[in-house]
């Protein structure tokens, strides 16, 4: 399966300009076969999720981009999530979020507008399932960046879009082996690690397996 990992929408991240009607029409398009919605400090999206589900056909899962202190966190939980943004610490997230039985992925970790984690992470990298190497919002190099700290610590790295606008969505994506229908489903495939990041090229996705 392939899931953008990390895309915003406008009812809940008001610097989206795209509807989740929008988000899952193009996902369709391009050869998407899910989307994680991941608002602003928030997963209230969560709620609609089985509506879209059966209107369109396609997995959605619902997760949130914090803003820790130290840089951004996309975290999945089943459960309600809503923390204002620089108002927790990234290691005190982290462990919210094991406590929920849920995973952490480092967002654009040195993106150059002081919201990734940067170094930051290699303090709690133990904590994080995953390193998001691959953001459609952020310079290449900056991605290399993440993806070179990413294999020195031995933690997988994933891919998405980061999209605000229709046309980012699906730029990366993430190759899981196995099926995922639901939250559950997906929470369990991170912990497991079997998955790769993908690049969308040439109107199909190129999976980066780069063990």
């Amino acid at each position: 399966m392939l899931i953008d990992l990390h895309i915003h929408e406008m009812k809940y991240s008001s610097d989206s300009q795209i509807s989740l009607d929008d988000i899952l029409i193009k996902a369709k398009e391009i050869g998407l076969d899910g989307v994680c919605i991941t608002n602003h400090d928030n997963n209230f999206i969560r709620n609609e999720i089985d509506y879209y589900h059966k209107k369109y056909g396609i997995t959605i899962i619902a997760g949130a981009e914090i803003l820790s202190r130290q840089g951004d966190v996309l975290a999945f939980v089943n459960d309600t999530l809503h923390i204002e943004d620089n108002k927790i610490d990234a290691d005190e997230l982290l462990d919210y979020i094991k406590h929920k039985n849920g995973i952490a992925i480092s967002a654009h970790p040195f993106r150059n507008n002081n919201r990734g984690l940067g170094n930051f992470l290699m303090k709690i990298s133990y904590k994080l399932s995953a390193v998001e190497a691959f953001n459609g919002s952020t310079l290449a190099h900056h991605n290399l960046y993440g993806f070179a700290l990413a294999k020195e610590l031995n933690i997988p790295s994933t891919g998405g879009s980061d999209a605000h606008i229709l046309d980012n969505v699906g730029k990366f994506a993430t190759y899981f082996k196995d099926k995922i229908r639901d939250e559950k489903d997906f929470i369990e495939a991170i912990k497991s690690k079997e998955f790769f990041p993908a690049v969308y090229r040439g109107n199909r996705y190129e999976i980066v397996n780069y063990i």
